[in-house]
This record gives C-alpha cells, structure tokens and sequence, in this order.
C-alpha cells in the first residue's frame, strides 16, 4: 500500500533531521579534538623550548576517551623520533605501582598495613624501623627517613644493617618527610609477604594484570631501540643507574600508551581483574592532610575543583625536601573520587607527572626526556585539562 505523501514528507524530514544532528556531533568532535591538539601542541612547544627538551610525549583522557600526542627525538644521536612506543623512566611515578602491588598483597592476605616491618623482616627486631608500621613506611609519616638511601649502602646485608641502626628524627605521625627508604623499604616488603623478588612480582604478575605489555623495571634486549636516551642540563645521553631500593622507589619504564591505559584502569575505564582493580582503588584512600593535600598510598590527592596554586604548593620542592606537619583524623577514609590525584617523578634524564580526575574520567599524562620543574609540569597539565573539560 502506497503511503501518504505528507507521511513520506515527514520520514524524509525525521531522517534529514537525524543525518544532521549525527554530522554535527561529528563535527563538534572533531572541534573538540583540533582544540584539543591545538592546545597540547602549545604546551609541547613552550615546555621543549624553555627548557630545551628533545622529546615529550602527552596522554590525555577527555570524559573517558583517549588522546594521545607526541613530539620531538627519543635519540637525538641517531634522529630517533618520540612515538607511542617510546620508553620513557618514570622516577618516582614508579611509586604508585609499588603501592599497586602492596594493595593487591593486602587483598590476598599476604601482608596488613598496620603489620610492623619486624614481622617481614625479624633482623629488625627490637629496632625503631622493626616497630614501624607498614602503612607509615608506605606514606612517609616513619619518623623522617632521608630522601636517598645512603650512598655507601651497596648491598641487602648493608641495606638492613642500615634500617636497623636508623633513629627518628621526629614522632611517628607527627610529620611528613617524602623518602624513596621509606617508601622503597615498604614495597620491598611487600614483595616478600608474597615470598618473590620484587621485579619478578612486578614484570610478571602487576603489569601484564594491568595490561601494559611495554612497561618494565628492566627494558629487554628487544625493546632497547624503543628505549628513549635522557638529557642532563649539560645535553649529555643518559640513563638512570641502578641502586638500592631503585626498583620499588624509582625503576620503572614505561610508554604513553601504557601510561595512559594505566590512568584509565585507575579510572575503573577498562576491564581489569576485580582483584586488581580493587587495589587501584585502594591507593585512593585517605591516610592524613598534608599542606594541601590528602596522603594516598603512591598518590597525592586534592579535594576537586581545585585552584592551579593549591596544586604548585602540593607539588613544590618545599614539600618534596622538608617536613611537613601532618593531621591525622579518622584514616583512612573511603576511597575518594572527587579529586584530582597526582604524582610526579624524575630520574636525572627524564620528568613526568600523571593526574587525573577519576569523578571526571579525565586526566593527563606527560613524560619528557629532560628533568624540568615540576611547576612547570603542573601548569601544562593544568591548562591543558581545564581547555579540554570546559568545551
């Protein structure tokens, strides 16, 4: 049966309709998305040529969807350029997965934050580092443990001999002093509440449960060439050196592809094992106040909105290099979502910074082949994520 004219002139306009309102998202997506680029291209080349950076490159996640960008030479020698798959150090970012693998102990029952090491450890008995609980070595809140390892502490032996002779500078709970020992000695305990060496648990079971097939503690023969040289203030090619607790503190490896994915998994954005993403989620608890933000385990965390300056004070050399007053209420709280969380890290080559904004499901990821100012990391980071969110 034939159908009224005036019927076919109404299907013919429902679908003109629908036509256009599809080619408009299309094109407002692609706005959004040159946008986008144009405004981490400008970031790029501000921080490159300020501070004469061979190499960047930046992942970003916009209301779940990921961008990724990248500029400049891995290898400025042999004219290798920044992909997907460069390998850039991660310095102190290592310290979120540390956290990752001490959560995902807690969650089989192998180790409790509020253990004692001395229990993992028995050398430290009768010792204040023995006494100490897990969850301060995990938070630097130990007593004032130093920055470094001691140069001269060249081995496990000495290592221990080492913790065991340590006094505190100040109360337990009282202060917090941001240390690559405290936290360091915290994921290498972790490691043996599981009875295996900590890169073993880390190259074998955390990654490949994170699904991050490019990211190692030691990059292998076959991934040399995606590996990136960093750059001191002199130009010179460098790489990071081994060193005590350097694994756990400081040692991973990793790509922007990987990084990114990580940030969405920290997100609850892609599908991971229950037990795994629980651990995410868990570093997302609350632990003390500290200048102006809260103690997460790996993570800062500052309550969102929140102010560019509120996020330079939290990520300043102050408060990486000295003690910090901290306030301990009722921690740790749940696990918190309407934040920006955050966390820096740098080894003598290379600088990065990952945030994000789990209640948003957005956030950003930079990694350079050149240590720069974490201010200067912060505030790209910062404009670049507030262009994006406000469109």
């Amino acid at each position: 049966m034939k159908q009224p004219f005036q019927t076919l002139l109404n299907q013919v306009g429902l679908t003109a309709l629908v036509t256009a309102s599809l080619l408009s998202g299309t094109v407002q997506a692609a706005d959004n998305n040159d946008h986008l680029k144009s405004t981490v291209d400008q970031q790029a080349k501000l921080l490159m040529n300020e501070h004469n950076i061979s190499g960047m490159a930046f992942g970003i996640i916009v209301d779940g969807k990921s961008h990724l960008y990248h500029y400049g030479l891995a290898d400025k020698k042999a004219k290798i350029p920044v992909s997907e798959n460069t390998i850039f150090e991660l310095g102190s970012i290592s310290k979120t997965f540390a956290a990752t693998l001490a959560s995902y102990s807690e969650l089989n029952g192998t180790l409790a934050l509020e253990d004692t090491a001395d229990k993992y450890i028995p050398y430290l008995k009768n010792s204040a580092i023995g006494n100490t609980k897990l969850i301060n070595l995990a938070t630097y809140s130990a007593g004032g443990l130093p920055l470094q390892v001691p140069d001269d502490v060249k081995n496990n032996e000495e290592l221990l001999r080492y913790y065991k002779s340590w006094q505190p500078v100040f109360p337990i709970n009282s202060k917090r002093l941001y240390s690559n020992a405290s936290i360091g000695l915290f994921g290498y305990i972790s490691a043996l509440s599981m009875d295996a060496d900590y890169t073993q648990l880390m190259e074998e079971k955390i990654l490949p449960s994170l699904n991050m097939p490019n990211t190692f503690i030691n990059v292998p023969s076959d991934k040399m060439a995606d590996y990136a040289f960093g750059y001191n203030t002199a130009g010179d090619a460098i790489r990071v050196n081994p060193g005590m607790l350097d694994a756990e503190a400081y040692g991973i490896k990793s790509t922007i592809k990987d990084m990114t994915h990580f940030m969405a998994a920290n997100m609850g954005l892609v599908p991971l094992d229950k037990d795994i993403q629980q651990a995410l989620n868990n570093n997302r608890k609350g632990y003390y106040q500290a200048s102006t933000f809260t103690q997460g385990l790996g993570w800062e965390m500052y309550p969102y909105p929140t102010q560019l300056d509120t996020l330079l004070e939290g990520n300043s050399m102050d408060v990486v290099l000295k003690p910090q007053t901290i306030t301990i209420d009722n921690h740790p709280t749940a696990v918190l979502n309407n934040v920006w969380v955050n966390k820096t890290g740098a080894t003598n080559g290379f600088g990065g910074y990952i945030a994000y904004i789990p209640a948003e499901k957005s956030g950003i990821v930079i990694l350079a082949n050149k240590n720069y100012p974490n201010a200067d990391r912060v505030k790209a980071a910062y404009t670049i994520l507030e262009s994006a969110m406000t469109r």
